[in-house]
Protein backbone atom coordinates (compact mmCIF):
# COMPACT_ATOMS: atom_id res chain seq x y z
CA UNK A 1 0.00 0.00 0.00
CA UNK A 2 2.48 2.65 -1.05
CA UNK A 3 1.03 6.11 -0.53
CA UNK A 4 1.20 8.80 -2.71
CA UNK A 5 2.36 12.19 -1.86
CA UNK A 6 3.34 15.49 -3.67
CA UNK A 7 0.92 15.99 -6.19
CA UNK A 8 -0.14 18.93 -6.31
CA UNK A 9 -0.45 20.60 -9.73
CA UNK A 10 -0.32 24.12 -11.18
CA UNK A 11 -3.72 25.81 -11.99
CA UNK A 12 -3.81 24.90 -15.46
CA UNK A 13 -3.62 20.91 -13.89
CA UNK A 14 0.07 19.93 -15.30
CA UNK A 15 2.99 19.61 -12.59
CA UNK A 16 5.64 21.48 -12.97
CA UNK A 17 8.76 20.07 -13.35
CA UNK A 18 10.05 20.85 -9.43
CA UNK A 19 6.54 19.02 -8.39
CA UNK A 20 7.29 16.26 -10.42
CA UNK A 21 11.08 15.99 -8.86
CA UNK A 22 9.64 16.22 -5.33
CA UNK A 23 6.76 13.68 -5.79
CA UNK A 24 9.17 11.52 -7.24
CA UNK A 25 11.34 11.53 -4.36
CA UNK A 26 8.66 11.14 -2.17
CA UNK A 27 7.48 8.07 -3.88
CA UNK A 28 10.80 6.67 -3.99
CA UNK A 29 11.02 5.49 -0.36
CA UNK A 30 8.78 2.45 0.23
CA UNK A 31 7.29 1.32 3.60
CA UNK A 32 6.93 -2.16 5.36
CA UNK A 33 4.02 -3.34 6.95
CA UNK A 34 4.27 -1.71 10.41
CA UNK A 35 5.01 1.64 9.21
CA UNK A 36 1.87 1.19 6.76
CA UNK A 37 -0.08 0.04 9.62
CA UNK A 38 1.47 3.25 12.41
CA UNK A 39 0.46 5.46 9.06
CA UNK A 40 -3.25 3.88 9.39
CA UNK A 41 -3.58 4.45 13.27
CA UNK A 42 -2.23 7.91 12.93
CA UNK A 43 -5.36 8.71 10.01
CA UNK A 44 -7.86 7.11 12.91
CA UNK A 45 -6.26 9.69 15.34
CA UNK A 46 -6.48 13.02 13.12
CA UNK A 47 -2.62 13.11 13.30
CA UNK A 48 -0.84 13.57 10.15
CA UNK A 49 2.73 11.30 9.85
CA UNK A 50 6.00 12.77 8.39
CA UNK A 51 6.09 11.71 4.84
CA UNK A 52 8.01 8.52 3.76
CA UNK A 53 10.88 10.89 2.43
CA UNK A 54 11.42 12.34 5.65
CA UNK A 55 11.29 9.47 8.01
CA UNK A 56 14.15 7.66 5.61
CA UNK A 57 15.73 11.13 5.81
CA UNK A 58 15.33 10.85 9.84
CA UNK A 59 16.27 7.23 9.96
CA UNK A 60 19.29 8.51 7.82
CA UNK A 61 20.35 11.25 10.36
CA UNK A 62 20.46 8.86 12.96
CA UNK A 63 22.73 6.59 11.10
CA UNK A 64 25.38 9.46 10.25
CA UNK A 65 25.18 10.18 13.76
CA UNK A 66 25.59 7.02 15.27
CA UNK A 67 22.21 8.20 17.86
CA UNK A 68 22.19 6.88 21.02
CA UNK A 69 20.11 9.50 22.50
CA UNK A 70 17.34 10.83 20.64
CA UNK A 71 14.76 13.22 21.63
CA UNK A 72 11.61 13.65 19.54
CA UNK A 73 8.63 16.10 20.43
CA UNK A 74 5.52 15.18 19.22
CA UNK A 75 5.05 11.24 19.40
CA UNK A 76 2.14 11.66 16.93
CA UNK A 77 0.84 7.22 16.32
CA UNK A 78 4.88 6.53 16.51
CA UNK A 79 5.71 6.53 12.39
CA UNK A 80 8.85 9.28 13.04
CA UNK A 81 9.48 7.25 15.80
CA UNK A 82 9.80 4.13 13.86
CA UNK A 83 12.10 5.57 11.84
CA UNK A 84 14.08 7.18 14.12
CA UNK A 85 14.94 3.85 16.16
CA UNK A 86 15.43 1.94 12.64
CA UNK A 87 18.15 4.59 11.95
CA UNK A 88 19.93 4.41 15.39
CA UNK A 89 22.42 1.98 17.39
CA UNK A 90 20.58 -0.84 19.07
CA UNK A 91 21.48 0.31 22.44
CA UNK A 92 20.14 3.49 21.14
CA UNK A 93 17.04 5.18 23.52
CA UNK A 94 14.67 7.35 21.99
CA UNK A 95 12.81 9.75 23.98
CA UNK A 96 9.69 10.94 22.95
CA UNK A 97 6.89 13.51 24.21
CA UNK A 98 3.54 14.24 23.39
CA UNK A 99 0.52 15.83 25.77
CA UNK A 100 -2.04 12.94 24.49
CA UNK A 101 -1.75 9.87 26.01
CA UNK A 102 -4.02 8.60 23.15
CA UNK A 103 -0.97 9.06 20.54
CA UNK A 104 1.25 7.39 23.15
CA UNK A 105 -0.53 4.65 23.57
CA UNK A 106 -1.00 4.28 19.26
CA UNK A 107 2.93 4.68 19.33
CA UNK A 108 3.69 1.61 21.84
CA UNK A 109 1.81 -0.77 19.76
CA UNK A 110 3.45 -0.16 17.00
CA UNK A 111 7.07 -0.36 19.02
CA UNK A 112 5.55 -3.87 20.01
CA UNK A 113 4.89 -4.58 15.98
CA UNK A 114 8.07 -3.64 15.51
CA UNK A 115 9.22 -5.74 17.58
CA UNK A 116 11.01 -2.52 19.32
CA UNK A 117 12.84 -3.37 23.18
CA UNK A 118 10.81 -1.68 26.07
CA UNK A 119 13.93 -0.70 27.19
CA UNK A 120 14.96 1.52 23.48
CA UNK A 121 11.80 3.43 24.26
CA UNK A 122 11.16 6.07 26.66
CA UNK A 123 7.65 7.87 26.63
CA UNK A 124 6.66 11.36 28.18
CA UNK A 125 3.41 12.24 28.57
CA UNK A 126 3.16 16.20 28.80
CA UNK A 127 4.00 19.58 27.38
CA UNK A 128 7.71 19.78 25.32
CA UNK A 129 7.85 23.32 26.92
CA UNK A 130 7.46 21.74 30.48
CA UNK A 131 9.70 18.31 30.00
CA UNK A 132 12.78 19.92 28.11
CA UNK A 133 14.16 22.06 30.72
CA UNK A 134 14.33 18.75 33.03
CA UNK A 135 16.62 17.29 30.44
CA UNK A 136 20.36 16.92 30.68
CA UNK A 137 22.62 19.87 28.38
CA UNK A 138 24.96 18.54 25.57
CA UNK A 139 23.56 14.74 26.23
CA UNK A 140 21.90 14.46 22.91
CA UNK A 141 22.81 13.10 19.75
CA UNK A 142 19.92 14.28 17.67
CA UNK A 143 16.51 16.50 18.52
CA UNK A 144 13.27 16.59 16.18
CA UNK A 145 10.93 18.90 16.27
CA UNK A 146 7.37 17.30 14.99
CA UNK A 147 5.22 20.16 16.54
CA UNK A 148 3.30 23.19 15.53
CA UNK A 149 5.00 25.38 13.45
CA UNK A 150 4.10 28.38 15.66
CA UNK A 151 5.80 26.67 18.33
CA UNK A 152 8.98 26.46 16.57
CA UNK A 153 10.72 29.41 18.08
CA UNK A 154 9.65 27.96 21.70
CA UNK A 155 12.20 25.06 20.98
CA UNK A 156 15.36 26.83 19.25
CA UNK A 157 17.15 27.72 22.54
CA UNK A 158 15.85 24.03 24.68
CA UNK A 159 16.80 22.05 21.68
CA UNK A 160 20.36 23.39 20.92
CA UNK A 161 21.01 23.06 24.53
CA UNK A 162 20.22 19.69 24.53
CA UNK A 163 22.34 18.96 21.72
CA UNK A 164 26.24 17.42 22.15
CA UNK A 165 28.52 19.25 19.89
CA UNK A 166 28.36 17.22 16.43
CA UNK A 167 24.56 16.71 17.62
CA UNK A 168 21.68 17.86 15.06
CA UNK A 169 18.24 19.37 15.60
CA UNK A 170 15.90 18.92 12.71
CA UNK A 171 12.34 20.93 12.77
CA UNK A 172 9.68 19.25 10.61
CA UNK A 173 7.07 21.71 9.09
CA UNK A 174 9.72 23.97 7.99
CA UNK A 175 8.04 25.62 4.90
CA UNK A 176 4.25 25.72 6.01
CA UNK A 177 2.80 24.60 2.41
CA UNK A 178 5.28 26.86 0.95
CA UNK A 179 4.41 30.09 2.83
CA UNK A 180 7.59 30.94 4.09
CA UNK A 181 8.75 31.21 0.72
CA UNK A 182 6.53 33.92 -0.09
CA UNK A 183 6.62 37.14 1.59
CA UNK A 184 4.05 38.47 1.24
CA UNK A 185 2.53 35.85 4.03
CA UNK A 186 2.25 36.84 7.42
CA UNK A 187 0.28 34.69 9.26
CA UNK A 188 1.39 33.38 12.96
CA UNK A 189 2.96 30.39 11.66
CA UNK A 190 4.59 31.27 8.72
CA UNK A 191 6.21 34.44 10.96
CA UNK A 192 7.17 31.56 13.84
CA UNK A 193 9.29 29.46 11.68
CA UNK A 194 10.98 32.59 9.72
CA UNK A 195 11.78 33.34 13.78
CA UNK A 196 13.22 30.29 14.51
CA UNK A 197 15.44 29.50 11.06
CA UNK A 198 16.58 33.41 11.79
CA UNK A 199 17.73 32.34 15.35
CA UNK A 200 19.69 29.14 14.42
CA UNK A 201 21.00 31.33 11.27
CA UNK A 202 22.65 34.30 13.82
CA UNK A 203 24.13 31.53 16.16
CA UNK A 204 27.95 30.97 14.86
CA UNK A 205 27.72 27.37 16.80
CA UNK A 206 25.65 25.85 13.81
CA UNK A 207 25.49 25.01 10.37
CA UNK A 208 22.43 25.41 9.09
CA UNK A 209 20.05 23.39 5.76
CA UNK A 210 16.65 23.93 4.40
CA UNK A 211 15.49 20.70 3.03
CA UNK A 212 12.12 20.19 0.44
CA UNK A 213 10.86 16.91 1.99
CA UNK A 214 7.95 16.72 3.58
CA UNK A 215 6.60 19.93 4.42
CA UNK A 216 10.63 21.34 5.02
CA UNK A 217 12.94 20.01 7.24
CA UNK A 218 15.27 22.61 9.02
CA UNK A 219 18.31 21.33 10.62
CA UNK A 220 21.27 23.06 12.11
CA UNK A 221 24.48 20.92 13.57
CA UNK A 222 26.17 22.03 16.89
CA UNK A 223 29.88 22.52 16.28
Amino acid sequence: MQRQWCDTVNLMGVQTNAERILAHTERAVREDEALEVARERADDLGVTPVSPAVGAALAMFARMLDAKTVVEIGTGAGVSSLWLLRGMRDDGVLTTIDYEPEHQRAAKQAFRASQIAPARTRLINGSALDVLPRLADDAYDLVFVDSGPVDHPHFVREGVRLLRPGGTIVFHNALCDGRVADSSQRDAATIAVREAAKTLSEDDKLIRVLFPLGDGLLCASKM
